[in-house]
């Protein structure tokens, strides 16, 4: 062969390799599997990888991971993964009680015009991130968009609504006893201490607000155990809170399964009181009665279910006071108009 045709068929061979198949040729070689361009046209910005959240506790101020490093996987109402939750341990909800116990001396101590200014701002950081909770309420409960932003403003609103009790809570509650004697008698609601809260399972952002509000404008501190099943909105209003100007250990919030971390915060010694709403049946009478071992003060889970849209009483508020009374002699007029 001569080196004339082996240079025309080395031609011939380079402007095939180049042509691009058309019409019929590109869907036959599509349908054989073979794999289509995925790289960017020239001068068009590559695509980006989104960064994945990482959600953790939030124990005194700080977010700590759970003690035994444990995870579990968090699905969206349609049952797809969104991320891995920390599960909390029994040495977490003990680190928890710990951290609530050192912020009540301060936090209770606090002016209650000062505790509402500061629920207050918790109110202004979570508006100022609606957007990013609406994402989230939406995938755990499997709402609309607007209707998880409704959810979102309605949490916004219940918030502020129970900071501005802070300094009204003791006139309507607390005051002046009549009695059959010269006597003075009053009344003073005063906090009871660390309260364990076991979130609502099925409303994840307002259920857990109207939860907790109560408990810190009353001057308490709280472990919440989030809703199992949607606890991410949960852990993200733990950053909403460390980024207001809660005292660190006020609030705690956990993550995990509530058979794991109920038992050890109704039987603590160190915890005043307990709310149940999270709990159901049996779990709920097996938590009372492991409570009543300090005599905790222990909010029994509504029949049925309650409304979270509905405006709330004080019973959430009452429930975690302590009425303490005071007697004083009022002393009697003198002849000369001495009193005592």
């Amino acid at each position: 062969m001569s080196e004339k045709s082996t240079s025309g068929k080395r031609s011939a061979q380079k402007s095939t390799a180049g042509k691009q198949p058309k019409g019929g040729e590109k869907a036959a070689a599509q349908k054989a599997g073979a794999p289509r361009a995925t790289a960017p046209e020239a001068g068009a910005p590559a695509p980006r990888l989104g960064v994945f959240k990482t959600y953790k506790l939030y124990v005194g101020g700080k977010f700590p991971r759970s003690e035994g490093g444990r995870v579990y996987e968090v699905s969206d109402a349609r049952g797809e993964w969104l991320a891995n939750a920390p599960r909390s341990t029994r040495k977490d909800a003990r680190d928890a009680v710990a951290a609530a116990r050192k912020a009540f001396a301060g936090w209770s101590g606090a002016t209650a015009y000062n505790r509402g200014q500061v629920l207050y701002r918790v109110a202004e950081m979570l508006e100022g991130r609606a957007e990013q909770f609406a994402r989230e309420v939406a995938d755990a409960e499997g709402l609309d968009r607007d209707a998880a932003r409704a959810q979102v403003d309605a949490a916004v609103d219940r918030w502020v609504w129970y900071a501005g009790w802070t300094d009204k809570l003791a006139q309507v509650v607390g005051g002046a006893n009549p009695v059959a004697g010269p006597y003075f008698n009053l009344s003073t609601p005063e906090p009871s201490g660390v309260v364990a809260v076991l979130a609502p399972r099925g409303s994840s952002l307002l259920g857990l607000v109207s939860v907790l509000a109560p408990v810190l404008a009353t001057g308490c501190t709280a472990v919440v155990v989030a809703s199992e099943e949607r606890p991410l909105p949960a852990l993200s209003f733990g950053e909403v809170l460390a980024t207001s100007d809660v005292p660190g250990g006020a609030a705690n919030i956990l993550s995990g399964r509530v058979a794991d971390l109920g038992p050890t915060l109704a039987s603590h010694q160190d915890v005043n009181a307990i709310d149940l709403t999270g709990a159901d049946g049996r779990e709920a009478v097996d938590l009372e009665i492991a409570a009543a071992d300090n005599l905790k003060r222990v909010l029994r889970p509504s029949a049925p279910p309650e409304d979270w849209t509905t405006t709330p009483g004080l019973r959430r508020m009452t429930s975690v006071l302590e009425t303490k009374t005071v007697w004083h002699p009022t002393g009697s007029l003198g002849v000369a108009g001495s009193s005592y």
